[in-house]
């Protein structure tokens, strides 16, 4: 069994991470140097239980996109579910769930009136809200076309697996899947089967992998190089030889997010999208990470140019509660009858509710029109990152806010070493009482994900990139620290 992490100057956050080591299996959690223990968060930091404040550079793994406990979404939160004032102040449910009520009911002794945690198998007026608002909010940006219905789920991977099921079911005989190889869409079932590549342990009969262009968009300063289709079109007219009309799905990421953060040209995904067209291939958009602005578009299918057949929605979907959904053509979902993609949480007003005050939010101000800013800083303090010998690439969004910085081997050690070191040192800080940078465990072990709230201001990005500048210096002048490069 490993050693539990343990930090200097930290002794309230080291009784917590021995009490995890102790009651919590490690599968629990991916690996990370760090394993920070956050005791209160707001907008872009955490702080630990110690009081050290760190910049959160992972918005929670692409969550948080409108930053930790927004007041103006936690309040219209609450209204939606009509939860009570810590003063025992009662809020009526908002006027936009409840407006078919024909009576004031009272609650008995010992309860409150508000919306219900669970309904399952029953429809809230929440619920409902929430899916006419997502469905409209998606049809009205470009490349939202086909979107007519949301199957609600409680993880994306459980959004996956129903979007899949879906069109395996529209036509039964052809249920294979074409997925692009290296991609990440979760951990169970299906999802699973569609995540990594054909060498991978435990494979799906019913799945085909294809290239997605890494070379060509290892790092920015190839963002705007020509791209040769060829190849990639090949190899979908391989495929389709092979298995013709056996072939009724192809899922994809708009941008590689667990292999690496790889964001690739527009064209490759157009000719996927065209390659389904033409065959009658339900193409079909994971955008579990890129939704609600990472890519710079509310939507990574309008970055890209787009228009798929079903998108999947998670993360920032509900900034913080869990929440995930697949959102597409009405004729894929109707093959599905009664109970083939029920759930306990499906639906679960909590997420509805969450999902309302999200979309509220993005209507109230103009999240993505004031990211350009800060994100062009961060992205310029990434790359001036590159003058450390052990950074070899920076990959990201023109505008949007997520990167992917790659180390490499440098002076005896690996490029693993370094990204992990990297991690370490960012959250560690000049001082054991000074400022921080929050990052998680590499991405294919030696990619950095880069990844803060959508609405880090100017200020406060100049600042997370100056930490972060000062701990890749002072790592490499400790180089020889086999303490520091552990992990």
């Amino acid at each position: 069994m490993p050693l539990t992490i343990q930090h200097n100057a930290e002794p309230t956050s080291n009784v917590t991470r021995e009490a995890t080591a102790k009651f919590e299996p490690n599968a629990l959690r991916t690996f990370t140097p760090t394993q920070a223990v956050i005791a209160s968060s707001a907008g872009v930091f955490h702080w630990t239980p110690e009081g050290r404040r760190l910049y959160d550079f992972t918005s929670g793994v692409l969550v948080s996109n409108l930053g930790h406990n927004p007041s103006r979404w936690m309040s219209r939160f609450t209204e939606y579910m009509g939860w009570p004032f810590p003063d025992g102040r009662t809020l009526s449910p908002h006027p936009e769930v409840c407006k078919n009520s024909l009576s004031a009911p009272v609650a008995p002794d010992g309860y409150f009136l508000a919306v219900p945690m669970t309904a399952y198998n029953a429809v809230t007026p929440v619920e409902i809200a929430a899916t006419q608002r997502l469905v409209a909010t998606l049809r009205g940006r470009e490349g939202g076309g086909r979107m007519e219905q949301v199957m609600w789920a409680a993880s994306g991977s459980e959004a996956i697996q129903k979007a899949l099921w879906a069109a395996a079911a529209r036509d039964r005989s052809r249920s294979m899947i074409l997925a692009t190889r290296f991609g990440f869409h979760g951990k169970k079932g299906l999802a699973n089967a569609v995540t990594g590549s054909e060498s991978d342990a435990e494979r799906d009969p019913r799945v085909r992998f294809m290239t997605f262009p890494t070379t060509e968009c290892r790092d920015i300063c190839l963002r705007d190089r020509p791209f040769d289709p060829r190849p990639y079109q090949s190899e979908l007219d391989a495929l389709l030889h092979q298995f013709g009309r056996k072939l009724g799905s192809l899922i994809t990421e708009p941008y590689l997010g667990g292999g690496g953060s790889y964001h690739p040209p527009k064209a490759y995904l157009q000719l996927l999208e065209r390659f389904c067209r033409a065959n009658d291939i339900v193409f079909i958009l994971d955008e579990v990470q890129s939704n609600f602005g990472r890519t710079g578009r509310l939507f990574a299918y309008e970055t890209y140019g787009l228009e798929p057949d079903i998108v999947v929605l998670g993360k920032g979907l509900g900034n913080g509660v869990p929440v995930a959904a697949a959102v597409g053509r009405s004729d894929v979902f109707g093959s599905l009858g009664y109970g083939e993609a029920s759930d306990t949480w499906s639906a679960n007003p909590l997420q509805c509710a969450a999902v309302l005050a999200t979309l509220d939010e993005y209507e109230a101000q103009d999240v993505i029109a004031q990211m350009p800013i800060a994100s062009e800083i961060i992205e310029q303090g990434l790359i001036g990152l590159q003058t450390m010998p052990f950074v070899a690439h920076v990959r990201g969004e023109r505008g949007g806010m997520v990167w992917g910085v790659e180390m490499q081997d440098h002076a005896g050690r690996t490029a693993a070493e370094w990204a992990n070191a990297f991690v370490l040192a960012s959250y560690l800080g000049d001082t054991p009482e000074g400022e921080g940078v929050h990052l998680l465990g590499p991405l294919s072990k030696k990619v950095v994900r880069i990844s803060p709230p959508l609405t880090i201001t100017p200020l406060e990005a100049t600042k997370a990139i100056d930490l972060l500048t000062r701990s890749a210096h002072r790592l490499l002048g400790s180089a020889a620290s086999s303490s520091l490069l552990a992990g």
